[in-house]
């Protein structure tokens, strides 16, 4: 199967209650880019791609078209087998995964309806028909949080991550002690996201005053290296999240021992054939890790629950989809949902969802 068009198309997403407050950022609305590719004989496939503004990773939406636009014309007649299109890709642009990344859904959608075959089907088959997801609460004040908190226990969610960073310190150690106040004993798991925002200083603080709460640190500092000076101080496990940025990091991450698990982004690690590769390798190690984006609508939630759903369960910590914080779905009748703190996997062709394309407007570019 080879591709015959390329039709790009850009579509904004506002936040519900907005704004969505992380360390380094504040978001009241989301630019996405989204990508339709047409086979030979007419089988189409859609992709998409949603950094977090400009800040959050080295990712934003004009690039995610600018480099979509770079390789379009290069992939007209391309292979549709994800192998040989990420080579394809690949010696076309040099990096710039999370664009290639929304190629690569496509592709997949497109093979899966072509066969007739679910997505999770291609990338091994699914361990599970309920996928778990989780919580991100964004930043603010303790009792808020707290209450927050109260409240996703109750909605059935297995695991809550409270955004951290951007503030005093004491504040945040604050969050932490209120809100396991109200999770402790009940089975909810607790992640703590600094996005970054931490100094090494701050991180090691938190470990030394919350010894006795359970949480797991995510991505707490800015680079590689703060994770490698704070690791052998922290009681507390580290997952990374926004350093993992290739393959060729989680194989240094993983294989020393620097990290404990691992918040995965589909379209950071460049669309799911690369996220079959990372979901192997934390299988070896035995490294628990999440199947998430950093925002989207139903293709990209359609894309993090396909793949989560083949994770070993005991390794699977939570897909966390943009659907709460979001209005509509693109596909009014199977659009992703999180119901009782879990998402039902899609099983139609493909990746089980049908955008309506009016939504979306007239494409940007096409080829």
């Amino acid at each position: 199967m080879k591709i015959k068009e390329i039709h790009i198309y850009a579509h904004d997403l506002p936040v519900k209650n907005g704004p969505y407050t992380m360390a380094n950022a504040e978001v009241w609305a989301l630019d996405t880019t989204l990508v339709k590719l047409v086979a030979e004989d007419g089988t189409t496939g859609w992709g998409e791609t949603c950094p977090v503004g400009p800040t959050y990773a080295e990712a934003h939406a004009e690039g995610a078209r600018a480099a979509l636009k770079a390789m379009a014309k290069g992939l007209i007649g391309a292979d549709l087998w994800p192998v040989a299109l990420h080579h394809r890709m690949n010696g076309l642009l040099n990096g710039h995964n999370y664009a290639k990344a929304a190629i690569d859904i496509a592709a997949h959608d497109l093979i899966g309806k072509k066969l007739g075959v679910n997505v999770a089907d291609l990338l091994g088959g699914a361990q599970t028909e309920r996928v778990p997801s989780y919580y991100a609460t964004g930043v603010g004040a303790p009792d808020d949080i707290a209450r927050l908190a109260k409240e996703k226990l109750a909605e059935g969610y297995p695991r809550l991550q409270i955004k951290v960073g951007g503030r005093p310190v004491e504040i945040d150690v604050e969050t932490i002690r209120k809100v396991w106040e109200v999770v402790g004993g009940t089975g909810m798991r607790l992640a703590v996201d600094g996005n970054r925002g931490w100094t090494t200083r701050d991180a090691l603080r938190v470990s030394r005053e919350c010894p006795d709460v359970p949480f797991i640190m995510e991505q707490p500092c800015n680079t590689y290296q703060d994770l490698e000076k704070i690791r052998p101080q922290v009681s507390h496990g580290i997952y990374m999240d926004e350093n993992s940025v290739d393959l060729n990091t989680v194989i240094s991450a993983a294989g020393t021992g620097l990290v404990d698990g691992f918040g995965m982004k589909v379209t950071r690690i460049g669309g799911l054939q690369n996220m079959r590769t990372f979901r192997d390798i934390c299988e070896a190690r035995n490294l628990p890790h999440t199947c998430d984006d950093s925002w989207g609508g139903d293709i990209i939630a359609a894309a993090c629950t396909q793949i989560a759903s083949t994770v070993r369960p005991t390794l699977m910590e939570g897909a966390w989809l943009a659907a709460p914080y979001i209005e509509g779905n693109y596909d009014p009748e199977n659009g992703i949902t999180i119901q009782g703190g879990h998402i039902q996997r899609p099983t139609g062709p493909g990746l089980g969802v049908i955008p309506d394309e009016t939504l979306f407007g007239a494409p940007v570019a096409s080829y």
